[in-house]
């Protein structure tokens, strides 16, 4: 069960939704300026290089 976990805990089951899964995640942290822990960081950067097209487009709270 997904829950409150990040990446490093829980990756949508369907590998087809695992770079929009990711590029969502990481947009939500750079809009809000929050925080990466060293796993989450590790599995971002584990699923990124399996998303070569994905884009993370975002828009910085104010």
């Amino acid at each position: 069960m997904k829950a409150d976990q990040g990446p490093a805990q829980w990756m949508p089951p369907a590998p087809s939704a695992r770079c929009r899964y990711a590029t969502e995640w990481t947009a939500t942290k750079l809009r809000w300026g929050l925080n990466v822990d060293p796993a989450e960081a590790d599995a971002l950067q584990a699923i990124a290089a399996e998303c070569p097209d994905a884009i993370v487009q975002f828009e910085p709270a104010e």
